[in-house]
């Protein structure tokens, strides 16, 4: 069966996005020097329709990532940083245009419905209406034999990690303090104790990534 992990970038003390977001800046100030690591290598821009990009061990990472991806979940805001009913969200066709990056179904948390919209490059967004694991059913069944990713944003990841779902967590700890933000980790993800065990460290100038396996 394919595994649910996150992929995220974080900095050093614990924040996945900066404060005061906005359309504009969709990661909060300061927030994209989280992700400078990943726009610098190959496999990114590759994945994007870029030329050019170093090959490195941060390269291989993320081709890692691609290549074991199946199925990816996020967050509304994650898909076009709105809320309530589509009508009345400016970017409801999200950030990526007509050939978003993920090559594969990918599966949208809302409390809103909308027909799936299928875009070039393999990309399907379907919206599920029906809470975490309906969406982890569906993410499943479109992986098959590969992995399911967490894209984001924080709180899709806390509600996967405190119902127990989450079986692996891919971290990339960029060397930055940002102060203020939108943390990983809150006091919110439940009493019960989790035992995690770090199963690599990757060490490079840009960032450190560390992989964990996630107890039940």
């Amino acid at each position: 069966m394919a595994k649910l992990i996150l992929d995220i970038s974080m900095s050093l003390d614990g924040f996945v996005a900066g404060p005061s977001q906005t359309l504009e800046e969709p990661l909060g100030k300061g927030g994209e020097q989280l992700h400078e690591w990943v726009f610098a290598t190959k496999a990114w821009n590759e994945s994007h329709g870029h030329p050019g990009g170093e090959v490195n061990a941060d390269s291989e990472v993320v081709e890692e990532s691609l290549r074991n991806t199946g199925a990816t979940i996020m967050g509304r805001r994650m898909f076009s940083g709105g809320e309530g009913p589509w009508e009345d969200d400016p970017n409801a066709d999200a950030w990526w245009g007509d050939d978003p990056p993920f090559h594969h179904p990918v599966f949208v948390l809302t409390h809103h419905a909308r027909e799936p919209e299928a875009k070039e490059g393999g990309t399907t967004f379907t919206f599920v209406t029906g809470g975490i694991e309906s969406a982890l059913e569906q993410a499943r069944a479109a992986a098959g034999d590969q992995d399911v990713a967490i894209a984001g944003g924080a709180n899709v990841a806390q509600q996967y990690l405190a119902a127990g779902l989450l079986e692996e967590m891919q971290i990339h700890v960029a060397p930055m303090l940002l102060g203020d933000g939108v943390r990983l980790f809150e006091s919110h993800l439940g009493p019960r104790w989790r035992e995690v065990e770090c199963t690599r460290v990757i060490e490079s100038p840009m960032v450190t990534h560390l992989r964990y396996n996630v107890s039940a």
